[in-house]
């Protein structure tokens, strides 16, 4: 489970969250690309932008429920 506690600099503030387990593996990147992003100089995802939509946050929500490290949280 993602830890709040832990989550990346770059993540932009709201309900989803990357925490440091990020291993980097494109997952969230591939299933919610306008949410998702690459830290080319940290070598994890960050959310960039918060879901503002309906498919949006269930993309953001498919993303958090495929990664294989639980590194995603949802503080909604």
């Amino acid at each position: 489970m993602a830890d709040p506690d832990d989550k990346v600099a770059e993540t932009v503030t709201g309900e989803f969250y990357v925490d440091s387990q990020c291993i980097d593996c494109d997952v969230c990147r591939d299933t919610a690309p306008d949410n998702f992003t690459r830290s080319n100089k940290g070598g994890y995802s960050f959310v960039y932008k918060q879901p503002e939509t309906a498919e949006e946050r269930a993309l953001s929500e498919e993303a958090l429920t495929a990664c294989p490290v639980e590194a995603i949280g949802n503080d909604g």
